[in-house]
């Protein structure tokens, strides 16, 4: 099993610098999305919750993966090896995550998710980590695609966190003009 040397992560480290830059403070916004909610009645607040762990905490997450890979992949490794071992890791749990995020959808009894939500919290997801389990797997042979594969993966996981805390934060605007 032949591994490139981490010199072949060399390339794409303004990338890492931009979407890990990007992915950090997109966290730190999310913490202003979850200020505009305690703001509502407790009684909503506590309807939230189950809404919270399936929307919010996801999108922070996806933020989050971003921001881990592009350390990870900026960080001096002597091979490329325990970084894609690593990549591999994260891409498998974040596929089990996003399978528990899906079925703790299907529990939901306040909000009813359309196809939109689905695809943007549930197959989107699948898609990007699943990714970065295929480049973990690719990069020992075809290091190229691998690295442009988990490129897509990472800016994936940054626009489905900006739409999503967009479509978040619209939700909760409309819900507390709709109580006034």
């Amino acid at each position: 099993m032949p591994h490139e040397s981490y010199a072949v992560f060399a390339p794409w480290s303004n990338f890492y610098i931009i979407t890990g830059s990007s992915a950090a403070a997109l966290t730190g916004l999310m913490f202003v999305v979850v200020t505009l909610a305690t703001g509502m009645p407790l009684r909503q607040r506590d309807e939230m919750n189950v809404g919270f762990a399936v929307f919010n905490t996801p999108t922070v997450l996806h933020f989050c993966t971003a921001f881990l890979v592009s350390g990870i992949l900026s960080a001096p490794w002597r091979t490329a090896l325990f970084p894609d071992i690593i990549i591999g890791i994260i891409g498998f749990i974040g596929v089990l995550y996003v399978l528990r995020v899906i079925f703790r959808t299907t529990k939901l009894t306040s909000y009813q998710p359309d196809l939109e939500d689905w695809a943007w919290f549930g197959i989107f997801p699948i898609v990007a980590y699943a990714a970065m389990v295929a480049a973990s797997i690719l990069l020992p042979w075809h290091a190229e695609t691998a690295l442009f594969t988990l490129a897509a993966a990472i800016m994936l996981l940054i626009f489905m966190g900006i739409r999503n805390a967009w479509d978040i934060v619209m939700y909760l605007a409309i819900e507390q003009a709709q109580k006034r």
